[in-house]
């Protein structure tokens, strides 16, 4: 299928436009004073029903296999980590280690797919386990240390997530599996609704609103729409945009600062990730036949 040059600087600003709205998740989390399952829960109630409607208005089907299933249950434990890393560590080592997910699906694919380390995975590798040192050697308490731990733990099931996709060539399949992601989050959430139950107030639920229809409904609309003219490895690589704005966001708006360590762990893990992303697509793995 030919893409003109239209489609694609189309595309990819669909691409850049996702980054930048997913990149406001952590001021936005940080100022909802509700429990954490409890806004991870709500946020995907409200971006489920933005994508039931983004469903039915292009007539897409409702697909539940195991090819959509499992990677949205993968999907939820991802948003239970990544909103209560927010809670409990800078937003800047929420998402930048959540970024560590491609070396993550490496490791996954080794031990699953039985496929063959190269000498560029494990110096990638090895650096990133580097910059996700410098974390931990900031000057922090033990709920930030909590808080880094589950923000590794979201990129595992961000790999998870990833290494189940399967090949899903049509839009049906790609949208099941974000609905039932989003799904599976809020009944997940459910009994934490009733253990505690969220005040409500004007700007919690706006926030809600802006999490659930900005940050996290329309993205992956936008993500489904760029997929048709934009290849993965551009996606991965423009998807980037988000671990730089979003503590960003958090400094302008919350005055939180990363401390000095997980900064330059932040830049480690950001480059070496990104850099061994091009290297991999320039230089794919040759099957074995």
């Amino acid at each position: 299928m030919q893409h003109t040059q239209r489609q694609k600087n189309i595309a990819v600003m669909q691409m850049l436009a996702c980054a930048a709205l997913w990149s406001i998740a952590g001021i936005f989390i940080k100022l909802i004073p509700w429990n954490s399952f409890v806004i991870a829960s709500l946020r995907s109630f409200v971006a489920g029903l933005v994508v039931l409607c983004y469903m039915r208005m292009k007539g897409l089907r409702l697909v539940i296999t195991r090819q959509t299933v499992v990677p949205g249950i993968f999907m939820a434990g991802l948003f239970f980590c990544f909103v209560g890393a927010n809670k409990l560590t800078t937003a800047a080592n929420a998402i930048a280690l959540q970024y560590t997910s491609p070396l993550f699906l490496m490791l996954f694919s080794v031990v699953f797919l039985h496929e063959r380390l190269r000498t560029i995975d494990v110096a990638a590798a090895g650096v990133t386990f580097l910059g996700v040192v410098l974390f931990f050697l900031d000057q922090l308490g033990p709920g930030r240390v909590a808080g880094n731990l589950v923000a590794i733990l979201s990129g595992v099931f961000f790999a998870l997530m990833y290494l189940n996709l399967g090949r899903m060539h049509d839009e049906s399949t790609r949208m099941s599996y974000v609905f039932l992601g989003q799904s599976f989050t809020f009944l997940f959430g459910i009994p934490f609704l009733i253990l505690y139950p969220p005040t409500l107030s004007v700007s919690s639920v706006s926030c809600l609103l802006v999490l659930g229809v900005l940050q996290l409904g329309i993205p992956y609309v936008l993500v489904a729409l760029s997929a048709e003219h934009c290849p993965p490895i551009a996606q991965s690589l423009l998807s980037a945009l988000e671990p730089l704005l979003n503590p960003v966001w958090v400094l302008l708006f919350a005055g939180e600062k990363p401390g000095p360590m997980a900064l330059i762990g932040g830049i480690v893990v950001i480059a070496a990730v990104t850099l061994w992303t091009v290297y991999s697509h320039a230089h794919p793995v040759k099957q074995e036949a």
